[in-house]
């Protein structure tokens, strides 16, 4: 590899420096020539919008700010105000949104829920169906100041609608967001899509159209679909899995342009069998985990796909892996496997714990994952019930019942205290009962939002029952006879 000359080192230095930092002369034909760069790499008909976002940058740069400093304490505010809710999990949490009726037709009554995330930015959140369909579902008064934490009351109906509803062909394998989606830059706003017998599909959320798809062909150029997907911590690449292989496409260039990566390294050594799950370190060290249904789970760099560890273990095929948030360790849950397995990446000898769901008689996918703070897990299970785990200790915490059948997905709210499950699984009609009805109840086949209680929540309202008390002592003292 050919060393940087001086200027551009000083140019990549710099870029991500303070304001106050001193740039060499020529920083404006750099920002100049770099603008250009990634402009011309851009594809027209998939960047079509971006036109109003550089026109934003531009008016930007026509007009920058008289003091940096300035930027610095508008900034610096508004990081010192926001805090982290600390979530009480020994409270039951609330249901808050409910929805099934949009999940049964007359023509698919027994459909479920195979799994549900939230966006990055929280704006909203994203279910998939057994009807090949999946939906998004705005939370209400999200970014305002009104109370998104409101109880749910049991009724016949939902609490609202979706958003948008958008229909694949075949069953749905796998579905991701976009890691930088915001509400407030339409452009970002969009998830993929893998499908049986179909390429990945990017969806707009704004719209629900279709923006472009990513085309992967077999030895025989019929089109296959990917089992697994997931954007790079960038959002440059998708990383979609096949059997025995990963295919890396470039997000600017929708098509079929790709580029391939066996598994398995020439000794033989590496993952074998369809790769089930993916997952990217989110401290940008360059790992990502890949799961298989042969019931292993290997570890690789990003950049040039080199093995680095592979883990055995699992009872089960691998159906969703998930780094820890300092990126130190790794979870994996397999199908009809009852523990999810926490290994340290950091030696990958043996594994530090299990943590127990009820999952031993399912070939379902049940996602779980972990708050935003990395201290605690949530995973569903075949009891209709959430478990709460403990990371640093690996102990259970609290359970609360967030259905009466299959929990197949569970989401923790990337800022507020709440968090989305669904539930649901397949159900097999007896020949005798073809022509009798399949009741089912409102928490059977469902999605919900949950509100948990946070510790800012008990301390104000134990200063509320304090004031209270106080106020009924004195009014006490001045009924009393002198």
């Amino acid at each position: 590899k050919t060393t940087p000359s001086p200027t551009k080192r000083q140019s990549v230095s710099t870029a991500g420096a303070a304001p106050t930092t001193i740039l060499p002369p020529n920083t404006k034909n750099l920002r100049r020539r770099r603008r250009l760069e990634v402009r011309g790499q851009r594809d027209a008909a998939f960047w079509s919008t971006m036109s109003v976002t550089e026109a934003v940058g531009e008016e930007e740069e026509n007009h920058p700010s008289d003091s940096p400093s300035g930027v610095e304490e508008m900034t610096q505010p508004t990081q010192e105000e926001y805090s982290w809710p600390v979530i009480r999990f020994d409270v039951p949490p609330h249901r808050t949104y409910h929805f099934y009726h949009q999940y049964r037709t007359a023509t698919n009554p027994n459909n479920f829920l195979k799994g549900v995330k939230w966006s990055p930015d929280g704006s909203r959140f994203l279910t998939s169906s057994e009807d090949n369909t999946l939906r998004t579902f705005t939370l209400p008064d999200y970014g305002s100041d009104g109370d998104v934490s409101n109880c749910y009351t049991a009724s016949d109906e939902d609490s609202y609608a979706a958003n948008l509803v958008m229909n694949e062909g075949e069953s749905v394998y796998d579905f991701c967001w976009y890691p930088y989606m915001s509400a407030l830059d339409p452009v970002s706003c969009v998830f993929a899509s893998t499908a049986r017998d179909h390429p990945i599909h990017l969806w707009d959320v704004t719209s629900g159209k279709l923006r472009c798809t990513y085309r992967a062909y077999d030895s025989m150029d019929e089109i296959t679909a990917a089992f697994s997907i997931a954007f790079n911590p960038t959002g440059t690449k998708i990383f979609a899995g096949y059997n025995k292989a990963v295919r890396v496409f470039d997000l600017h260039r929708p098509g079929r342009d790709f580029k391939q990566h066996s598994t398995l390294q020439g000794n033989k050594e590496g993952l074998t069998g369809i790769v089930s799950a993916l997952a990217f370190c989110p401290t940008q060290s360059g790992l990502l985990a890949m799961g298989s249904y042969s019931q292993t789970t290997a570890i690789y760099r990003e950049d040039n796909m080199e093995l680095l560890y592979v883990l055995h273990g699992q009872e089960g095929g691998i159906t969703h892996v998930q780094f820890s948030k300092d990126g130190n360790y790794l979870y994996t849950g397999g199908r009809k496997d009852p523990y999810i397995l926490c290994w340290d990446i950091r030696k990958a000898v043996d594994v530090v714990y299990k943590l127990y769901r009820s999952s031993e008689y399912t070939n379902q996918r049940i996602l779980f994952d972990i708050e935003p703070l990395g201290r605690y897990l949530g995973t569903g299970g075949q009891d209709g019930f959430v478990h709460i785990y403990d990371l640093q200790t690996g102990h259970w915490v609290s359970s609360f019942q967030a259905a009466s059948d299959t929990i197949s997905g569970f989401s923790f709210h990337p800022y507020l205290p709440m968090a989305a499950s669904s539930s649901g699984h397949r159900r097999y009609v007896v020949p005798d009962d073809v022509h009798e009805d399949v009741p089912l109840s409102g928490n059977e086949n469902c999605a919900s939002v949950w509100s948990f209680t946070t510790a800012s929540m008990v301390e104000n309202d134990a200063d509320t029952n304090d004031h209270d008390f106080n106020s009924l002592s004195e009014q006490e003292n001045l009924h009393q006879d002198p």
